[in-house]
């Protein structure tokens, strides 16, 4: 005569009953204890166990990766500023050569497109500059080595476009600049990545550091927010199209989900110069 089996408790909350177990340990584990992982999902002391170290972690980013396309990036931006500094005169970014290039709704709408793209080379003083490149160059230390150079730069580019599109839609008529929105898309990656790697949203860095600039845009009125949240948003498309390929074991597919991303935001801007 078969009889029904006992039904099984979690190891951290023995009052409550479950029929999951962690595939790690095989500890029966509730859902609010569980953390999805590539292959079932792990409880959560599981997950801290295999989480490395402060140490491990720096070691991993500092491990002789050569970052070129952080490196790249930071190059074009840097050289560019210079660039323009030097034919306008001036370092503000108020020259014509910065106003020919700053994403702007009307000019947009006229045809001139590659504004979409040549936005994130201006820059408004060496403050701006400084600071883009250097919050670029610390979230290309953590996020670069694992997902290579193309998807980083593909993951700043959508951002970027993304930024573009964002200005575009809550400040048409504003001349706009800067790689905040590719800064804001590849940090938001960063920390969607590490978030599903187990490490909380408040302990990634960046996170808080996104909050708390995007609070700070909401005061300034010399700062894009549509720029910074189209950025952010991009960015989090891009890295969750990658990560859900990979899942999948389709890697190839994560590089055309996030480039319909940047196609997508592309036409919004479009769409939003036309206004």
């Amino acid at each position: 005569m078969a009889t029904e089996p006992t039904p099984s408790t979690c190891f951290h909350h023995p009052d409550r009953e479950t029929g999951r177990h962690c595939t790690r340990c095989g500890r029966p584990a509730c859902s609010d204890c569980l953390r999805d992982a590539a292959v079932g999902a792990q409880c959560f002391e599981c997950v801290n166990e295999a989480a490395p170290s402060t140490r491990e972690r720096v070691a991993l980013r500092l491990r002789g990766e050569n970052l070129l396309a952080t490196k790249a990036i930071i190059g074009v931006n840097v050289v560019a500023f210079l660039a323009i500094a030097l034919k306008d005169g001036r370092i503000d970014g108020g020259g014509p050569t910065s106003t020919m290039l700053a994403v702007y709704g009307p000019a947009v709408h006229n045809g001139e497109w590659w504004r979409l793209f040549t936005s994130s080379i201006v820059h408004y003083g060496l403050l701006h500059i400084f600071f883009n490149m250097l919050v670029l160059w610390l979230v290309g230390r953590v996020l670069e080595p694992g997902a290579g150079p193309l998807r980083f730069t593909e993951i700043y580019v959508v951002s970027v476009l993304a930024g573009s599109a964002g200005a575009l839609l809550l400040s048409p008529h504003a001349s706009t600049g800067g790689a905040s929105g590719g800064v804001f898309g590849v940090a938001a990656a960063a920390t969607l990545v590490m978030q599903r790697q187990g490490v909380r949203f408040w302990d990634t860095g960046f996170g808080p550091l996104l909050v708390i600039n995007l609070l700070f845009s909401f005061y300034d009125r010399n700062v894009s927010v549509g720029g910074h949240i189209g950025g952010l948003i991009g960015g989090a498309l891009a890295a969750e199209a990658m990560l859900a390929a990979r899942r999948a074991e389709q890697p190839k597919l994560g590089v055309l989900g996030a480039g319909f991303v940047g196609v997508a935001a592309v036409m919004i801007g479009f769409a939003a110069a036309a206004r």
